[in-house]
């Protein structure tokens, strides 16, 4: 039997098993916190590609592709209203009853949701109903995921080795990017077999559009069938069940949380700001503008041929999440991160130079190397901002409030960072040019830099102990 001791001198609650059990028990971990969180992010994701190709001819009517485009993003942005509510209700019973119950329940609830999507009537069959009933599904989206991603990363800290608790919190973190992979994957593969382009020379006659865009949300349910077989193998976590030998669980976290961890809340909020806002313009607003027409600010870029590029770009972000919390082991998150965002910062600033329509180009005249090298840049940055937020914002919260805190914190960034940043870029753009939208990416990123010179480094932090003293 083995048991390893951390700086406060209790007894790391994780390594009790003989050391090949542990081994293996955390690899399950690893996986499971992989799998669920890339489920979950792939649902996110194809109604991320959705809201931009298919459902403006769908399911919003009139002449101005702008408006239609902005209506199919308030749609979009509704799961991000939803996702704090998702992250107090599961947060609830995530830190009441346990992590495992509470994971497979928000896999339940986003998995549901997708799929309805995918058997949605559109609104020249329904009329008015289509798209409401789509806002609807979305919320409910919404709430899954804002239960997932604080479970997922707890999932991943509360059964870490010391010392190595980034680079296990940065399984979860892989989620976004494999799942981003495999919605735009599938949406890219199913446009070739059935030779779709693009709205404005297919029309809403086209089989992809009558059929074809519902295949990613319908097969969600296979995938949400393997998530679920994976977790329910798991136990809870140690740290969990440590709490509850002391009967810490309190009856009302999200009550608990406000009072004991208000300022944790906002520092966390804020440190996720600048990566949120960075991840949604690398992915959703990029793509309505790149395949968006040069007549209303667009570059005129195929489809599918887009849809390559950002496949391409996104295996860095995929790259370089390990990077980040192996940066944030070594060097301390909150040292690792203000470099990081100070990088990002600078990166909006180039927004014009890099992809403004005069120096770019645009259409048969683009200049492809520049587009992909400026995606490169984004998606790469993105992994260095986010493989480690995992640890960090669990890392702010006790025990008993770990699922909720760090989940209203995670998912309020979400509201000001992804809710607003399609709708606003898509505006900015339209209004003053693409260099506005990247000037919004350097202020969101001041303000994380702000946050973070504020916050505490949380390297060595104990958590077990973390809010007890």
């Amino acid at each position: 039997m083995s048991t390893s001791v951390d700086r406060s001198g209790d007894p790391d609650p994780v390594i009790t098993d003989p050391i090949g059990t542990a081994k293996s028990l955390r690899n399950r971990v690893r996986a499971a916190s992989l799998v669920g969180t890339t489920i979950e992010f792939y649902d996110f994701y194809v109604y991320a590609t959705a809201a931009v190709a298919v459902f403006p001819a769908l399911f919003f009517t009139g002449e101005n592709e702008t408006a239609k485009l902005l209506a199919s993003m308030a749609t979009f942005g509704a799961a991000f209203v939803a996702r704090p509510i998702g992250s107090v209700l599961f947060g609830h019973f995530g830190d009441r009853v346990g992590r495992k119950a509470t994971l497979i329940g928000a896999l339940l609830t986003m998995g549901i949701a997708t799929f309805l999507i995918g058997l949605l009537p559109t609104y020249y069959a329904i009329g008015i109903w289509a798209p409401l009933i789509l806002t609807i599904l979305r919320f409910c989206q919404g709430l899954g995921l804002g239960g997932e991603w604080s479970g997922a990363s707890l999932l991943a800290t509360e059964y870490a080795e010391e010392g190595k608790r980034a680079r296990a919190a940065m399984w979860p973190q892989l989620g976004a990017p494999f799942g981003f992979i495999l919605a735009n994957g599938f949406f890219l593969l199913l446009t070739v077999i059935m030779g779709f382009t693009a709205l404005d020379d297919s029309g809403a006659s086209h089989s992809f559009l009558v059929w074809g865009w519902r295949i990613p949300f319908l097969a969600s349910a296979i995938m949400v069938a393997v998530g679920l077989y994976v977790r329910f193998s798991l136990e809870e976590t140690p740290v969990f069940k440590k709490a509850v030998e002391r009967s810490e669980p309190v009856k009302s976290p999200v009550t608990e949380v406000f009072k004991t961890s208000w300022l944790q809340i906002i520092q966390g909020t804020f440190i996720m700001l600048a990566t949120y806002v960075l991840f949604y313009l690398m992915t959703a607003w990029i793509l309505s503008y790149g395949i968006g027409s040069a007549s209303v600010g667009g570059l005129g870029i195929p489809y599918r041929d887009f849809l390559v590029i950002q496949l391409i770009a996104v295996l860095l972000f995929a790259g370089t999440v390990p990077v980040s919390g192996w940066l944030a082991d070594k060097y301390g998150r909150r040292s690792s991160l203000l470099v990081v965002t100070a990088l990002i910062a600078v990166f909006g600033l180039l927004f014009g130079w890099f992809i403004a329509p005069e120096n770019l180009g645009t259409g048969a005249d683009l200049n492809l190397v520049r587009l992909v090298f400026f995606l490169a840049i984004g998606m790469a940055l993105m992994g260095l901002t986010f493989g480690s937020m995992s640890a960090v914002l669990p890392e702010l919260f006790p025990t008993n409030v770990r699922y909720t805190g760090s989940g209203i914190a995670y998912n309020m960034a979400s509201i000001l960072g992804a809710a607003l940043t399609p709708y606003v870029a898509v505006w900015l753009n339209a209004s003053f040019g693409v260099g506005a939208v990247g000037v919004y990416l350097s202020i969101a990123a001041v303000i994380t830099f702000a946050a973070l010179w504020l916050s505490p480094e949380t390297r060595h932090v104990n958590m077990v102990e973390v809010g007890r003293n």
